[in-house]
């Protein structure tokens, strides 16, 4: 079970108000998930943590503790307490799939529910969503970034807690990861489980070579030696290549793993004395600190590196603490009817865009990404070389498309509270994030300084809009 304790004191006391209001139901409403800004200030994201979203929602209650501590606190009548008991979600929800590539201000999920169920369950949407997010974009930021190499999420000894270590090496298998060292995510999630030796291991011998030929003896098929516990070049790679001797006689395949000192000039010299050693099949292994930034500098350097493992930087997210994710009102019922509602804000950015939507990807004739369009829910989006796209924060700015095909991204994944097909696989979402991807010109993707891939709005959206600012203004 799911605590419904999961979530903000706030919709507690906003959620008693709406019952008193009502004596019970308050009616549905439609709230709207969406981030406001990239992180890392990259061109993209990445979404992801949908799915157990989707399970914690179904499994969403308050046991008879959490009941009593909230009575405890003296804010909450008994008979609201005795509503919350048979509290369920038993809403709607529509999403992007997971693994999809995402831009601010578009929805990416949305939920209709009753009022109070929808209040409820803001912390647990958010706080899932935002941080798979995160980690998946960061991790496919550092896939890129190796040339679409072989990534190794081994992140777990600094992840955020247990639950962190397991939604980041969720995402980040999503992401572009195609393994993790955390054992339980390779149980529970069915994620390849990678993994080398300690320098624990070679300082338990009494020389680095007995380590070596220990470790071999026990895993031929796996051998991967750490050569940096002493000296890289002048005993580490020497005792791995007589170590190793034996496996390639026998067809088997080891590599090395280096976890500090200068990486572009460490991994060269290697590799020159694996290949001098008549063993060019093995390979190379590197960790220690990495991120996008140094492998992207690393492999247009030349560096000779086959397999990226990447901890810190990847689970947390490095130098982006989180993700923007933000949950606003874009509906609610009055008299039986669903009426767009709208937040204005001093700053542009932050106004929300009303009523109930959808989001289209459109593409051009050789399948490429050409923008995003939010529009109303009722208007169907074709191809159409008169397609008119508005700023999304401005009442002037428009440009027009010519589509070839137009995409919608939210699709129906719950309803009445229980999801509506199963789960694809991690590796189903990862195979979509890369096909997507491949629609993206490589100016949205880059590192640095990425073009801004423009997300639309609609003309009925805008005149909806403009249609709330004129009155609000008045």
């Amino acid at each position: 079970m799911q605590s419904a304790l999961f979530s903000d004191f706030y919709e507690f006391t906003m959620a008693q108000g709406y019952w008193k209001r009502s004596g019970g139901s308050d009616g549905a409403a439609v709230f709207d998930v969406f981030f406001r800004r990239q992180p890392f200030k990259g061109g993209y994201s990445v979404f992801a943590g949908l799915q157990p979203l989707l399970e914690s929602l179904a499994d969403f209650r308050f046991s008879g503790e959490d009941l009593a501590w909230l009575e405890s606190l003296g804010m909450f009548e008994r008979g609201f307490l005795d509503y919350l008991a048979d509290f369920r979600f038993r809403g709607d929800v529509w999403a992007a799939a997971e693994g999809e590539v995402i831009f601010p201000q578009e929805p990416l999920l949305r939920i209709q529910a009753d009022i109070i169920e929808a209040q409820i369950v803001e912390g647990l949407v958010l706080n899932t969503l935002n941080f798979q997010s995160l980690i998946a974009t960061k991790a496919a930021r550092v896939w890129r970034a190796a040339n679409f190499g072989r990534i190794m999420e081994f992140g777990l000894r600094r992840a955020q807690g247990v639950d962190g270590a397991l939604s980041a090496s969720r995402a980040a298998f999503i992401g572009g990861a195609e393994g993790t060292s955390n054992s339980l995510a390779g149980r529970m999630l069915g994620i390849p489980v990678m993994g080398t030796m300690a320098h624990s291991w070679v300082m338990s011998f009494s020389t680095e070579r007995e380590a070596f030929d220990a470790y071999a003896e026990i895993y031929p098929d796996k051998a991967i030696f750490l050569i940096d516990t002493y000296d890289t070049l002048e005993s580490g790679i020497g005792n791995a290549i007589a170590s190793g001797r034996a496996l390639a006689a026998a067809g088997k395949r080891f590599g090395v793993r280096l976890d500090s000192g200068d990486i572009a000039y460490l991994s060269r010299e290697v590799r020159k004395a694996l290949d001098a050693a008549g063993h060019p099949d093995a390979f190379i292994v590197v960790s220690n600190e990495l991120d996008e930034e140094i492998i992207e500098h690393l492999v247009a350097d030349g560096a000779p590196v086959d397999l990226w493992g990447v901890g810190t930087h990847l689970v947390t997210g490095g130098s982006e603490a989180s993700f923007t994710g933000v949950y606003k009102l874009a509906a609610v019922e009055r008299s039986g009817v669903l009426e767009p509602t709208m937040k204005l804000s001093d700053n542009p950015e932050k106004s929300t865009n009303p009523g109930v939507k959808q989001v289209w990807r459109l593409y051009g004739g050789d399948g490429s990404a050409l923008a995003d369009l939010v529009a109303l829910d009722d208007e169907k989006i074709q191809a159409d070389c008169d397609l008119v796209l508005h700023h999304p924060s401005t009442d002037w700015r428009f440009f027009r498309a010519c589509p070839e095909t137009a995409r919608p991204l939210l699709a129906k994944v719950m309803e009445k509270g229980r999801p509506i097909a199963a789960a694809p696989a991690l590796a189903e979402s990862r195979a979509a994030l890369r096909r997507e991807l491949s629609r993206f010109d490589a100016s949205y993707l880059r590192h640095l300084n990425p073009h801004g891939y423009k997300v639309s709005i609609s003309t009925r959206l805008r005149d909806l809009k403009l249609g709330f600012i004129d009155r609000f203004m008045k």
